[in-house]
């Protein structure tokens, strides 16, 4: 199949994609890498360009406060799942999005794309991927940060990239000073 045909699909899960690629990586108390800020805009980008991504879903907890935020990741080209959040011990919301990822790239979308491209470092989707890939339909797996992803994820080696890979193209640059 040729690649301008392709009609690939991303999944991402939004927590650990932005939470991935903000931490620090160290070694023996040693500070290997600095985390950064990804760009969200850059990355739908990245993913049309470099995996013929048609459809990028994200998954994201919602809070009513943070509206101002998906208009602008659905002006960037994303369409967002939505999970009902709960608050944990310590007061933070969390929103547990792994149901709802698998359900959308195994059943709801899956006769929709050629290719699925899941954007997480998780091993709780390793039943997923060993889905995907018997039904050969796994493009990539995205993996936020190699240092911690689970390594549930090794036997997929052949499809992971790290995107700190590509940081220079997805990076969120500040104009700060």
């Amino acid at each position: 199949m040729s690649r301008k045909h392709e009609n690939n699909f991303a999944f991402l899960d939004s927590q650990n994609l932005n939470l991935g690629t903000k931490k620090d990586i160290r070694k023996n108390g040693k500070l290997l890498y600095k985390g950064w800020n990804l760009d969200f805009k850059k990355f739908r980008q990245y993913l049309r360009d470099k995996y013929r991504v048609e459809k990028a879903f994200l998954f994201i907890g919602y809070i009513k406060e943070n509206e101002k935020l998906y208009n602008e990741l659905r002006s960037y080209g994303y369409e967002l799942v939505f999970k009902q959040t709960v608050k944990d011990r310590a007061g933070k919301p969390k929103g547990n999005i792994d149901a709802e990822l698998v359900l959308y790239s195994a059943a709801i979308e899956f006769l929709n794309y050629d290719k699925a491209i899941i954007v997480s470092g998780d091993g709780d989707f390793c039943c997923l991927l060993e889905f995907l890939e018997e039904k050969g339909k796994l493009g990539k797996l995205l993996i936020p940060n190699a240092r911690y992803a689970s390594s549930l994820l090794r036997k997929f080696r052949p499809y992971q990239v790290n995107i700190i890979n590509d940081k220079d193209r997805i990076e969120k640059i500040s104009n700060k000073k």
